[in-house]
């Protein structure tokens, strides 16, 4: 079991970077919002890799630290949201990222 958040964000980076997750960035919001404590962001390669990433990081969170998940968005692929608590992942499409530009937003509340 993972003792804390800070060992829980490490944790999700390392399951992100073993399925070859790019651009990983991790913002702390936690004086910002009750929202989350971290919000992190990753781009597949693909929709297809998205959505394997994003399956991929929801299934060891439960096999390996019995955490259970909302996933939001593995319909198209393209931006999947999981919720673990106080952790929010987002695996992109790269062109959605940019579109939507989620993390500019919460870069400058920071």
């Amino acid at each position: 079991m993972l003792e804390n958040i800070e060992t829980l964000k490490e944790f999700i980076v390392q399951l992100l970077e073993e399925k070859k997750a790019e651009a990983i960035t991790i913002i702390d919001v936690k004086k910002n919002t009750t929202l989350a404590e971290y919000i992190i962001f990753a781009n597949g390669r693909s929709t297809k890799n998205v959505g394997a990433i994003a399956e991929y990081v929801a299934l060891e969170l439960k096999q390996q630290a019995g955490i259970n998940v909302n996933i939001e968005g593995l319909g198209k692929s393209e931006w999947v949201l999981i919720d673990v608590g106080n952790i929010l992942i987002n695996v992109f499409y790269p062109a959605v990222r940019e579109h939507f530009k989620l993390e500019e937003m919460w870069a400058k509340k920071v």
